[in-house]
Parts: structure tokens; C-alpha cells; sequence
């Protein structure tokens, strides 16, 4: 894997002022939904940690949804690393909080998808890469369309789910979307590390944002701080400003 020295996540990261003023000017390619899935028969969105699903395909799933399309989401991780030391988390019992908070959010987006629930231990998917790869090799069909974490997007469970899932579509022949979601935080608009050229842009409606941000709404134990640890929450509004746009962006 790529080191990770020049893709870090650290501060406030690029400021979504910055980015409006970028894309608002930038020539990226757009694809309504149906556009982008003709032809396929099932979404599969793998999630590196719950309400990575939400943060990046609320709109796909909200399609497949509107249009009988089935949806199956591969959970990677229960997300129970996200609170160390806390008093007020324990990882088990975060684990239970974030899946029910999943579960939730997908019946708010898309009522009956599947879920799919391998519990790698989280922050140590790169270790497990291999069962990660072999566990999507027996899921996939060469007829799905399938979302996940571009693999060089600076998260090390990003990246490592990014990777088998490019080796897992590859070998299958199913068609793969990458997603950039902490991308957004270490990059600077027209930065020549993101491939551009590749990406498409999957318009919202205002009703599809509204849903959307009632689905990361579900996510308290992400989206309040830690009065245990005095730290602030994993996913402050700064953070979730590049992710609450008008449009999903992927990579073809």
C-alpha cells in the first residue's frame, strides 16, 4: 500500500468554502443514478465503518430504493475502535451502537437492502485484507455495481477495503465505483493526487440531501463529543460540510 505520509488526516482540512468555489468552476462529468447503474442488476456498497455507507452513497441507495434496484451493504468493521479510553464506550459496547445505527439509517434510505456484517476488527482491515478480498470474491456477480472508499482516500481501513475491492471487481467482473470521502479533508481543490478525470458527479434532489442528512442524523455516538475524554465528536460539521453537498461524487 501506498504510504499514507502525504495523504493525512489532521486539523480542519481543506474548508468546504474552498471546495464550493472549486467545483462550482470545475469541469467534472455528472451521471443521474439510473444513468450510471443501466445495466445492472444489484448495488453492493462496502463500508469500511458504519456511516461510511451514508456519507458516501446515501444517494444510490435512495435510488435503489425508488427503483426496486437491490442493495446489499458489506459492513468491514463495527466501528469500535473510533472512542480509545473512553468511559462513556467501550468498544463492544460501541460496536452494538454503531450497527444499530446503521440499521437504522438504511431503513430511513432504503427499506429491505441487506446487510451483511463481517466484524474485521476496526483499524486493522490492512491486516485482514486477504479474508476481506475472499469473503467479496464469493459475494460478488459480474452483474453488480459496486461502492466503496477510493483506495487512496488516507484512511488505512479506507484504503486497504478500496484494494480488495478493486482485486475482488477485477476478478469477478463486476463494475466499480470509488468514492472519495476523507479525500476531501487532506486535498486542495485541482489537487493532481486525485484522478479528476475519472470522477462523475450523481446529482441530489433536495428531498434526496433531506434524507440523506436525516440518516447521518442516526449516528450520535459519531456525531456528539465525549464528555468521558473531552474529545470533540469524530464527525463535527466541518467535517460533514464536504459530504452533505447537492451531489455524491465517485470514480470510475
Amino acid at each position: 500500500m501506498e504510504a499514507l505520509m502525504s495523504r493525512q488526516i489532521e486539523g480542519e482540512g481543506t474548508p468546504e468554502l474552498q471546495w464550493q468555489a472549486w467545483l462550482a468552476q470545475a469541469p467534472l462529468g455528472t451521471a443521474p443514478a439510473q444513468t450510471l447503474l443501466q445495466g445492472c442488476q444489484r448495488v453492493v456498497i462496502v463500508s469500511p465503518h458504519p456511516d461510511d455507507e451514508i456519507l458516501a452513497t446515501a444517494g444510490i441507495m435512495q435510488h435503489c430504493a425508488a427503483s426496486a434496484l437491490p442493495c446489499t451493504v458489506v459492513a468491514v468493521t463495527s466501528g469500535e475502535a473510533s472512542h480509545p479510553g473512553s468511559r462513556l464506550w467501550s468498544p463492544q459496547q460501541l460496536a452494538q451502537a454503531r450497527e444499530r445505527e446503521s440499521a437504522q439509517a438504511l431503513a430511513l434510505l432504503c427499506p429491505g437492502s441487506e446487510s451483511i456484517p463481517l466484524r474485521i476488527p476496526d483499524g486493522q482491515v490492512q491486516d485482514h485484507q486477504p479474508q476481506l478480498q475472499a469473503r467479496l470474491q464469493q459475494l460478488l456477480r459480474p452483474t453488480d455495481a459496486v461502492f466503496c472508499p477510493w483506495r487512496y482516500d488516507g484512511h488505512p481501513d479506507h484504503e486497504a477495503s478500496g484494494e480488495a475491492c478493486a482485486a475482488s471487481t477485477a476478478e469477478m467482473g463486476s463494475r466499480l465505483f470509488e468514492v472519495p470521502i476523507w479525500a476531501w479533508h487532506w486535498a486542495s481543490p485541482g489537487d493532481h493526487r486525485v484522478p479528476w478525470q475519472r470522477a462523475l458527479r450523481i446529482p441530489l434532489s433536495a428531498e434526496q440531501l433531506d434524507r440523506k442528512c436525516q440518516a447521518l442524523s442516526c449516528f450520535r455516538s459519531q456525531l456528539l463529543p465525549d464528555p468521558s475524554t473531552g474529545r470533540p465528536a469524530i464527525l463535527p460539521r466541518w467535517a460533514t460540510a464536504r459530504l452533505l453537498r447537492n451531489f455524491e461524487l465517485v470514480l470510475r
